[in-house]
């Protein structure tokens, strides 16, 4: 009995000993992996991916990291059944986010519970007002649109706009951000044509687009949709120089016959900085996918680094990492060294970054045009 006692009070001391913090981490996403948007589920994860090996490999916390994925489809409704699971049975701190609407739809959960989610996909404007626990990785796309439309109007002479836009808090947000830039100016937004969320013929809205002879047509979707926009609008006689913002450089949507020549805007990277983060990132992601990474790629990868950073910070002064305790600490700390240079964040929690303006060549982009441009 006494040799027993002996052993439980020693076992017992020993955990008194160990630091609480000496454990795995899991944070959670929510990521389109099914459906007609999963395209961007597949490149989200293959930043955050590459982020976790690095993490674990240079063993920046006391214990392995991974991430619990949950299936948003890039739809509201189903990514606040994810969000509800990850932060009530999983128990994470932090939490990536993509899509405007899922990312207001999950931005109350988090502001109830305290954690904290990172937006590295969705660029509508009002994804820098959702409180303190929810960031931003990547600039909004009143950025871009800031960027592109002095572009159009002025390099390219182009005065007369139509817009089509998806009916959701997104496509809405961007009608009002160009309604907002042809203010003032001796260019005109003509037509605005919004298409519900599940449609996929676009007939119809080809022939209004043609009626108003536009110079200058702006697509504003995602996901297989987009891709139906402007090959349906092609297809149906529309030959206006086509434009859209980050969310259409997507693989599928590069490799389109229909998209060449189409302008896009999306922020500026440099992939060839000597700087040590972004040449680790760069040479592995080429290693291992065999291709040039892209801005959601970085998106994704800064934003799981920033976790790791965030936490091994926490773990070094002793403190539980929680969300209320990242969020503290990302105040704290002020900059970072993410992929693209060393960066901070707004008072809004979301980071700034010059704008690139590019065409669409042989399923390539080629930079026309890079706008630095305050928030």
């Amino acid at each position: 009995m006494l040799k027993s006692l002996k052993i439980t009070t020693a076992v017992a001391l020993t955990a008194l000993t160990l630091p609480a913090w000496a454990e795995d981490h899991t944070i959670g996403a929510l990521f389109p992996l099914s459906g007609p948007n999963a395209v961007y589920g597949d490149v989200f994860m293959a930043g955050s991916d590459l982020a976790v090996e690095h993490i674990n490999a240079d063993g920046m916390l006391s214990g392995t990291m991974s991430i619990a994925y949950e299936d948003s489809q890039g739809l509201p409704q189903p990514a606040v059944v994810g969000m509800t699971k990850l932060v009530n049975v999983t128990g994470v701190p932090y939490t990536l986010s993509a899509f405007t609407g899922v990312s207001k739809a999950i931005s109350t959960i988090g502001q109830r519970s305290s954690v904290v989610a990172v937006n590295g996909g969705g660029v509508g404007p009002d994804l820098a007002a959702l409180g303190e626990y929810f960031w931003n990785v990547i600039p909004l796309v009143n950025l871009e649109v800031r960027a592109v439309v002095p572009y159009l109007t002025g390099e390219m002479g182009l005065k007369k706009m139509v817009l089509v836009y998806i009916d959701d808090p997104f496509g809405q947000a961007i009608e009002s951000e160009l309604e907002t830039a042809f203010e003032g100016s001796d260019a005109e937004l003509a037509e605005v044509l919004s298409v519900p969320v599940t449609a996929q013929q676009f007939s119809g809205v080809a022939a209004k687009v043609r009626s108003a002879k536009p110079d200058v047509v702006y697509v504003a979707s995602y996901g297989a949709q987009q891709i139906q926009i402007v090959k349906q609008l092609r297809d149906n006689g529309v030959d206006a120089q086509i434009v859209s913002y980050s969310g259409y450089i997507t693989p599928d949507a590069l490799a389109l016959p229909e998209s060449d020549g189409m302008i896009v805007t999306g922020q500026a990277v440099d992939y060839a900085s000597e700087d040590p983060v972004t040449k680790r990132f760069v040479t592995d992601f080429k290693a291992r996918f065999d291709k040039d990474p892209t801005a959601y790629n970085v998106n994704y990868y800064n934003a799981t680094l920033l976790y790791g950073l965030l936490a091994a910070a926490l773990e070094k002064d002793g403190t539980e990492v929680t969300g209320e305790n990242l969020l503290a600490k990302r105040l704290e700390m002020k900059t970072f060294d993410l992929v693209g240079g060393t960066v901070s964040f707004q008072d809004n929690g979301t980071l700034l970054s010059p704008i690139e303006v590019k065409q669409i060549k042989g399923g390539a982009t080629e930079t026309l045009d890079t706008v630095e441009i305050g928030g």
